[in-house]
């Protein structure tokens, strides 16, 4: 269970932490641990409908496959022709 660590341990560290801190103070980080959190997912809905919003504004994008694009023609020459040419060159 959870790596070897059993309910008990749990309990006791749970018991060390809440005579540490209290519960008052316990209560108030659950509480704003809870706040935003929901916060957080308030804002993730909001984008979410902004997102949808820009989405519908937007025309969707048209594909043809009219255009031929661009051909190019070539030889294909081994590298020590093409050395060989070069150096005549010098």
């Amino acid at each position: 269970m959870l790596g070897g660590i059993s309910i008990w341990q749990l309990l006791i560290v749970l018991g060390i932490i809440i005579l540490i801190f209290g519960t008052k103070k316990l209560r108030n980080v659950g509480t704003d641990l809870g706040g935003a959190v929901k916060g957080f997912k308030k804002a993730m809905h909001e984008e979410e409908k902004e997102g949808d919003k820009k989405d519908a504004d937007q025309p969707q994008a048209k594909v043809s496959h009219e255009d031929t694009g661009n051909t190019y023609d070539v030889q294909a020459e081994e590298k020590r022709a093409a050395a060989d040419r070069d150096e005549e060159r010098k």
